[in-house]
């Protein structure tokens, strides 16, 4: 009798083929022995957590030339500590299993940040959290007409792992589930990122080959995005050097970085989607190698090396880690959330993501393991396919203006925080100007409402090039002061 996984992984292997994007397929029911599944969901969260704080010395160290780190033992002595890329999925995580609800509606999400996420946070994201003093929820938090860091932040990738470790055999699972939670602070091709390395984990429980994987990960993607063509460029750089990753590297920065190695680079998906690949592919399923050449290939290499090691953390498993000896300690030191736990620990945290995985599988028409049966999750398997097409700036800006134009006026002369958001919102789609002609008394009001609000305004007059410096020409010509240093 063939093992469980063996059969999942051969009922699986058709759907991937490039060929097979759409999804239609009949759902297949297999079973996968509750301690191999929980294993991988272990070996999946620990590498991407080695990934994320064994990478952060390395982080933007690497821009014009490549690392040299030759020697690397993975090891955390003295624990892990929270950081962007774990613990704002941990916020997630423990909502699930608390609310058993894996699509939380907006609202909520903007209360779970407003409860939890407040510090250490950056980019796009803190962009979004202070878009939601303004009163504004997901996803117009990370629209692009909204917030300048969404269009091409590199954290729709790395806020993507643990929901491809909840949905295992279920990449389409993933992948909406993804995008659920990564458009609170980005869109557009970042999206198609979340959905790329999503649905890669989530297939990862049920096929080992790194170049089926990606073409389970092209198969999630709009194949008209970028984000496709990246995937298929990589794939094409790397088989030009197949023994030499410097030269890959080179060929993908002379590829991609397109300003100058500042941040629209280092902190944008082309770079860094392109890195992370190219690390899985030479690194062979070898999880050391595979995280010492993400940190070599740098730019924002500690989200790479954490989002690849997650894929081969799942293929290896947690008992297999815990067989290499590495030093590490079992703590999760809450340095960043307010009001979640103090006392944390790794296996803590792998153990409230398994329990995410036993609601998504239930959702999806599987079964936990059940008393005085075999130990073994029921999984409704599904096939890649992209579950949201990408969504272009010129798209959403015109979501935008038809959200939010008809009831500016309105706005305007409502409660102080409708004034502050009618000013920031003008200023974002180009309406300020006309306010400020036709209306001078009322704009000035709502322009003095949104001073009220300087972390706003900082972060607007912060913003990075390009969308950075046309809402920044709108804000001036409307006469919005950038707060004091």
């Amino acid at each position: 009798m063939r093992h469980p996984i063996a059969i999942l992984s051969a009922l699986v292997t058709a759907a991937i083929a490039p060929a097979r994007i759409h999804g239609d397929e009949p759902p297949a029911i297999v079973e996968i022995s509750a301690s191999e599944l929980e294993d991988k969901i272990r070996g999946g969260m620990l590498a991407q957590i080695l990934g994320n704080l064994n990478g952060l010395p390395h982080e933007f160290k690497y821009i014009d030339e490549p690392g040299d780190v030759v020697d690397y033992t993975p090891g955390l002595p003295e624990g892990a500590f929270t950081d962007d890329d774990t613990d704002i999925e941990w916020v997630y995580l423990r909502e699930i299993v608390s609310s058993r609800q894996t699509l939380p509606p907006p609202d909520q999400i903007a209360g779970l940040w407003k409860a939890h996420i407040n510090r250490r946070i950056f980019a796009a994201n803190h962009y979004a959290r202070q878009l939601m003093d303004l009163g504004l929820e997901p996803p117009w938090t990370g629209n692009v007409a909204l917030n300048p860091w969404a269009e091409f932040n590199i954290s729709g990738l790395f806020l993507c792992e643990s929901f491809g470790l909840m949905a295992p055999g279920m990449p389409q699972t993933a992948s909406r589930t993804g995008v659920n939670y990564t458009r609170v602070a980005i869109d557009g091709e970042p999206a198609q990122g979340t959905q790329l390395f999503a649905a890669m984990i989530a297939m990862a429980f049920v096929e080992s080959d790194v170049e089926r994987l990606l073409d389970a990960g092209l198969g999630s993607v709009d194949p008209q995005s970028e984000m496709a063509e990246i995937v298929r460029e990589t794939r094409a750089i790397c088989r030009v050097h197949p023994d030499d990753w410097r030269a890959a590297r080179g060929d993908i920065k002379a590829r991609w970085q397109t300003h100058g190695g500042a941040v629209r680079d280092r902190n944008g998906y082309e770079l860094n989607a392109a890195s992370t690949i190219a690390a899985l592919i030479y690194g062979r399923k070898d999880l050391v190698e595979t995280l010492r050449l993400a940190f070599n290939f740098g730019w924002d290499c500690d989200n790479n090396a954490a989002t690849a090691a997650t894929i081969v953390g799942v293929i290896r498993g947690r008992r297999w880690m815990n067989d290499q000896g590495w030093d590490i300690a079992d703590v999760y030191r809450n340095t960043t959330r307010d009001g979640l736990p103090m006392d944390e620990t790794i296996t803590g945290l792998e153990d409230t993501l398994i329990q995410c995985a036993q609601i998504a599988i239930l959702q999806q028409g599987g079964l936990p393991p059940i008393v005085g049966a075999p130990d073994a999750y029921r999984i409704r398997t599904e096939s890649p396919a992209n579950v949201y097409p990408l969504s272009t700036s010129s798209d959403q800006i015109a979501q935008a203006r038809e959200k939010f134009v008809p009831r500016l006026e309105e706005c305007l002369v409502g409660k102080e925080v409708n004034r502050a958001r009618a000013a920031y919102v003008a200023l974002c789609l180009g309406e300020a100007e006309r306010l400020k002609r036709d209306r001078p008394g009322d704009w000035a009001v709502a322009l003095a409402e949104l001073e009220k609000y300087p972390a706003v305004v900082r972060n607007l007059f912060r913003a990075p090039h390009l969308a950075g410096e046309t809402l920044q020409g709108n804000a001036r010509r409307s006469g919005l002061r950038e707060p004091r240093k």
